[in-house]
């Protein structure tokens, strides 16, 4: 359904992206790790026999700074660091292992960065085979990694297929050289094909390009070249991301011109030339920037009303426990969110102490459940249904911002569900946003530039 120019300015506000509710802004530092402890054995042993869990292991080093970069990263071409990041890893998985009444069911794992890639083949199985050794997979586990289009190897496809992964990322971003080159990321094409196409010789089922809008120097020319390039290859998944101008907070972007980027109207433009050509590609919008081929397991999952969404993103894998290993890595359990410390020197530091290295987090209580579960069920299904105990905190806080998005045909009201409507699709953070009441009270009177733009 066309968007207009005016709804997409109108609704192009700084909002959170909702990988968890209370967001990290409202988090604590120097959260107590005996208490995160204890949560994570009570919650782990609840869940694990039945469900399983998701892992995430955040592989950090990169060999060159792409500028537009918001994610955490060391910057370095000495592969020796490899060995002794796995070690850290190791003792991290150990530490958890003694808190664990069970073998680990593990249904989900997922090695982000950073660039996994940067690691050698050989020394992802050395990482990878004593975990997956000491734990039971799950008959319809998901595993998945994100590769660097420039130094993915047939041998790390192997490696990785042989050890049960079946899904990559590719970090495509941009093929216009002019875009590449201002933001440090010189890919070229034939990579990008030569990496989806071993993937699929080997027998991977899913390959997911994601690609940004709204970089410097970006045209609505460019942009349908690379869609239409993008289109070529035929990804099972694209995640069409708007970018992220946080330079209070990424450092990296602080290096290029501002005056490069597109204003409003023009990122605005860029969005809606991708989206359109992606629809009329046959790939299927799933919310929240992801399209997908109606053959893929998230689209059907989408279809089916069994979408789940973590820090890992969209998944079609249901498990209430996420644990993350790694330099700045986050977990996940019903009582709690926690983030391991950020500096990859403390993160040894703690690891070498044999104790646990997270620095922040919150402990949930029965309305942060509840109000996160409504906004879960917005993202991943388009319909909350809130409870009779909530009504008065929904009445006071959250149908009073979303009279807009009622009065311009982006939801529907009935008795106590809020519905998204096809056209609302398109601004679900914005919808999310309403249920969000540590934005509605503004705790910790946070006044900080916080989160990105919806569009």
């Amino acid at each position: 359904m066309p968007v207009s120019d005016d709804l997409l300015s109108k609704y192009n506000v700084p909002v959170p992206r909702y990988t968890s509710y209370p967001t990290v802004p409202y988090w604590q530092d120097n959260i107590d790790n005996q208490k995160w402890l204890d949560v994570f054995r009570r919650d782990f042993n609840a869940t694990n026999r039945e469900k399983g869990m998701s892992l995430y292991l955040h592989l950090p080093f990169c060999e060159s700074l792409c500028t537009y970069c918001g994610c955490n990263k060391k910057i370095t071409s000495n592969h020796n660091s490899e060995d002794i990041y796995i070690a850290a890893l190791q003792k991290e998985w150990a530490m958890y292992k003694a808190h664990m009444d069970s073998k680990p069911v593990i249904r989900e794992l997922h090695l982000g960065g950073g660039t996994p890639t940067f690691f050698a083949p050989s020394n992802l199985n050395k990482l990878l085979q004593p975990i997956l050794n000491e734990s039971v997979i799950h008959p319809d586990h998901e595993f998945s990694f994100e590769g660097h289009p420039n130094n993915t190897t047939r041998e790390h496809l192997q490696t990785l297929y042989d050890l049960g992964f079946r899904r990559v990322s590719y970090g495509v971003q941009d093929n216009d050289p002019e875009v590449q080159r201002i933001i440090n990321r010189i890919q070229p094409l034939e990579h990008v094909q030569r990496a989806t196409e071993t993937a699929r010789a080997i027998g991977y089922t899913s390959v997911n390009f994601d690609l940004i809008y709204g970089l410097p120097r970006q045209t609505a020319t460019s942009i349908k070249k690379t869609i239409t390039e993008t289109i070529a290859l035929r990804p099972d998944r694209i995640a069409f991301y708007s970018y992220a101008h946080v330079p209070w907070t990424s450092r990296g972007q602080r290096l290029f011109d501002e005056n490069d980027l597109p204003d409003a109207g023009e990122k605005l433009a860029l969005y809606k030339t991708g989206r359109a050509l992606l629809l009329d590609s046959g790939y299927i919008d799933i919310g929240m920037d992801h399209f997908a081929l109606p053959t893929d397991a998230l689209c059907i999952a989408h279809s089916h009303g069994t979408l789940h969404r973590n820090f890992m993103g969209y998944t079609t894998q249901h498990t209430d426990l996420l644990l993350g290993l790694g330099v700045s890595a986050i977990s996940t359990t019903k009582g709690a969110y926690v983030q391991n410390d950020k500096s990859l020197h403390n993160y040894y530091a703690a690891t070498n102490e044999q104790t646990s290295p997270v620095t922040k987090g919150c402990f949930r209580n029965d309305e942060d459940h509840r109000f996160g579960k409504y906004i879960l069920d917005i993202i991943c299904t388009g319909t909350a249904t809130y409870a009779d105990i909530d009504a008065q905190l929904v009445e006071k806080y959250t149908l009073p911002l979303l009279q807009d998005p009622l009065v311009d045909g982006l939801i529907s009201i009935k008795e106590r569900s809020i519905s998204v409507t096809p056209m609302g699709r398109n601004f679900i953070r914005n919808i999310c946003s309403a249920f969000d009441l540590s934005l509605a009270r503004k705790q910790n009177k946070i006044t900080a530039p916080l989160f990105s733009k919806a569009v």
